[in-house]
């Protein structure tokens, strides 16, 4: 028997879409490569996650139509992810759906919901407590979904039921060491219950969430024997055959991309997908001849192509030539639509304006995020003549100490490197010019002190501890909850460090006003990481 995976992007919340999509990779999966069965992702025909939706009262109606599409239209056996309203209540559900048959064969409901970082399925659906198998070509099949995997007692309830091969159909989120933790699950469950397990994942970027595909299969010993491709649409043969009395599993394996490949493919993904499914022409971005913008350019013309990308620099009087000089540089090497626009007189007419209200006082950061704030308000001018998305350019490392202006450089729709930490912006730089084979981001970028630009000589460490050094107490405040006493007791300064989590707590305001960016770490800030603005928790604790 052949079992093909269709690994698919979905757009969330248009079912008649996704189905469309549904029939068109089921049937090529059948007439190309011959499938006895296809199978698709969790929730692949709302896409992941629906969030709300789930709660409209037309959406179980438009679903059931579209199951009924589906299998008027199919040409092979299916099993689908979907949610599903049994009884008035409401299910995450993997259904068989026969050619032909008027509903679902067999419907299987998640048991375990996860309801931790990024998942709050609980808000949503009731879990189910039932095993389901069914019979194909002699093979009996268990299904599961995703969570199901990584605890022992839905395969385990499977093969109780009589299941030979195991189902786990999938809408896991990217992040970067993600991958090699849901084989170990895979795997353990395999070995544990001697069953062969075949793994569909999505792919596709979602507002802050990335799925990245990777669809495998492993045989009953927990080897990998089937490796499908990341961070693209895929049909991935798994051939099914007995073997002595043995199940066996093969297929084609694909290379596992590398960290810094998949970070930098899961932001390029993100980028196409967010500008592509909310309708937008293209993108633009502020391009300051520093290395954040010079990353984000790059990702952002490798997401779109250079016709749909635009960059502005936006020189003051503290602009550097050789910042001027690396921008257009970049945007020549890119071939990507390059223009200069002076905010000089923007802030002339700014300070005038206020000359009466600062009269008496010093000069201070308010003239800075002033010109922030002025080249802010040109991108988003340019944003709504042009139909395109401004992408804001700021790292992790400035997001979490506020090292940011609000409706400034915090401007914008798309916040691309917004779980990228300074030091893994360097790393993916020189990635990307390493693929390139050439400086796609201008040397000088990459080996100059990094500065805003926003006063004179200035440079970031006169704010800011190094950035190897305030990335990794960033990480274990931030990602991993350290107290500041633990991270001190890690073997960093106490004055360091009380400082630096006194900025991240007191920056949480900003960070609720900036715009979404993909999740690519541990723990981001956005749907991941969630504190109250106003509290009064101490950061040693």
């Amino acid at each position: 028997m052949r079992v093909v995976i269709a690994q698919r992007n979905m757009l969330v919340g248009d079912i008649e879409g996704n189905a469309v999509k549904i029939v068109a990779a089921a049937n090529e999966a059948r007439r190309l490569l011959g499938a006895d069965l296809v199978v698709f992702p969790e929730l692949a025909l709302t896409g992941y996650p629906p969030e709300d939706l789930l709660l409209r009262p037309s959406l179980n109606t438009r679903v059931v139509d579209a199951l009924a599409d589906i299998a008027a239209q199919t040409e092979v056996p299916l099993v689908l992810g979907y949610p599903g309203v049994r009884n008035g209540v409401r299910y995450n559900v993997a259904g068989l759906i026969h050619p032909g048959e008027p509903g679902p064969a067999l419907e299987y409901f998640k048991h375990c919901l996860p309801n931790y970082r990024v998942f709050d399925e609980k808000r949503y659906f009731q879990p189910g407590d039932q095993a389901r198998v069914f019979e194909l070509n002699g093979l009996k099949v268990g299904l599961t979904i995703c969570e199901d995997i990584w605890h022992a007692g839905p395969v385990a309830a499977a093969r109780a039921a009589g299941a030979e091969l195991i189902l786990n159909l999938n809408a896991s989120p990217f992040r970067a060491d993600k991958h090699a933790e849901r084989m170990d699950h895979v795997r353990a469950r395999a070995r544990d219950n001697q069953l062969p397990v075949i793994y569909a994942n999505l792919i596709g970027g979602q507002d802050e969430l990335v799925f990245d595909g990777g669809s495998f299969a492993v045989d009953a010993a927990g080897e990998v024997v089937v490796q499908g491709g990341f961070f693209e649409e895929a049909l991935i043969p798994v051939d099914v055959s007995h073997d002595g009395g043995e199940l066996k599993l093969a297929g084609a394996r694909l290379t596992v991309p590398d960290e810094e490949e998949r970070i930098y493919r899961a932001l390029v993904l993100a980028v196409r997908d967010y500008v592509n499914k909310n309708g937008f022409k293209g993108a633009l971005l502020g391009l300051s001849g520093g290395i954040d913008s010079a990353l984000t350019l790059a990702i952002a013309t490798d997401a779109l192509g250079p016709d749909r990308v635009e960059a502005v620099m936006m020189p003051f009087r503290y602009t550097a030539s050789m910042s001027r000089e690396d921008a257009q540089a970049q945007a020549r090497t890119l071939k990507v639509n390059y223009r200069e626009l002076s905010i000089e007189p923007m802030f002339d007419s700014f300070m005038a304006t206020l000359a009466e209200s600062f009269a008496g006082t010093q000069r201070d950061t308010t003239e800075e995020n002033l010109q922030a704030r002025c080249r802010g308000v040109l991108l988003m001018a340019l944003s709504n003549k042009l139909g395109y998305v401004v992408l804001t350019t700021g790292n992790k490392s400035e997001m979490a100490v506020g090292y940011a202006t609000l409706y400034g450089d915090m401007a914008g729709g798309f916040s691309v490197l917004k779980d990228v930490f300074k030091t893994w912006v360097y790393r993916l730089s020189e990635y990307r010019n390493r693929k390139a084979g050439q400086d796609i981001i201008p040397r000088r970028v990459i080996e100059r002190p990094p500065s805003a630009e926003l006063a004179p000589d200035q440079k970031d460490q006169d704010s800011l501890p190094d950035y190897p050094v305030l990335d990794a107490i960033l990480e274990r405040y931030v990602e991993q909850d350290f107290s500041a006493e633990a991270v001190i007791r890690a073997g960093f300064d106490r004055d360091e460090v009380y400082r630096v989590v006194q900025m991240v707590d007191r920056n949480e305001y900003k960070r609720r006003q900036s715009a979404v960016g993909p999740r690519v770490s541990r723990r981001a800030f956005g749907k991941d990481r969630r504190y109250p603005i106003t509290n009064g928790w101490r950061p040693g604790d």
